[in-house]
């Protein structure tokens, strides 16, 4: 592993605190691959054999059932993805494939186990993310149990908004088929939910959304902490 990628894994959050010779045994037996966009990485059922770090690019995390298809998670740059998996030594419960061209670090999942049980600030670290990953779990089941396909719409603009840095025109972050899944939409519902903002000043032209009336649309989204801030 090069030295520039074995530095940013090692500032992780996860692997920050653990010790130096816990943290070179970890990484012994990892390797970097790099992927082409569209790529599927890992799929649901398989044995858990790796704990991977999303060096550049972005991943998808999506599920399949009785020929239907959703994205429930998109990975980007530096983090991890399937922890719980890895420590529980179980299959995995989604796929995973690359949206884009990725570079990816791949961590022996049963060394990730070994080194758990001899390194307590790793311990803990694990322990930490596990806690933050189930509290986004959370908010996205109210997001999606508590709101109409049109508040869950206004909400996920807004956020994206804040994510893009506040301004009144901004990118969305994936394409509207994909957008669809993760709101839990089809592409249909997804085009009317668009159609159904414009009173609130929503307008959009292929990827660029415009929010014209950004305190209309706060007081029909009804943003929540408990829901929407996904730092906490």
């Amino acid at each position: 592993m090069p030295e520039s990628e074995y530095r940013d894994i090692r500032n992780l959050d996860l692997f920050a605190q653990m010790k130096d010779e816990h943290f070179t045994a970890l990484t012994r037996g990892a390797y970097v691959q790099n992927f082409p966009a569209q790529i599927d990485l890992i799929t649901e059922g398989e044995p858990s054999d790796f704990l991977h770090v999303v060096l550049s690019g972005a991943v998808d995390l999506f599920a399949r059932w009785n020929g239907r298809e959703t994205s429930l998670e998109t990975v980007r740059p530096i983090s991890t993805f399937i922890l719980a998996a890895s420590i529980r030594d179980a299959p995995y419960l989604m796929s995973a494939r690359t949206l884009e061209k990725s570079r990816i670090a791949l961590l022996p999942s049963q060394d990730v186990r070994a080194i758990f049980d001899l390194d307590g600030a790793f311990a803990r670290a694990i322990v930490a993310e596990l806690a933050q990953c189930y509290r986004s779990v959370i908010k996205g089941q109210k997001d999606l149990k508590l709101r109409s396909s049109l508040e869950r719409l206004a909400n996920h603009l807004l956020r994206q908004q804040r994510r893009a840095g506040g301004a009144a025109a901004f990118e969305l972050d994936f394409e509207k088929r994909r957008l669809a899944s993760v709101l839990g939409m089809t592409p249909e519902n997804l085009s009317r939910a668009f159609k159904g903002l414009r009173p609130y000043g929503v307008t959009v032209n292929g990827t660029r959304v415009t929010i014209a009336h950004q305190d209309d649309l706060e007081r029909f989204a009804k943003p929540n902490p408990l829901i929407d801030d996904v730092s906490s």
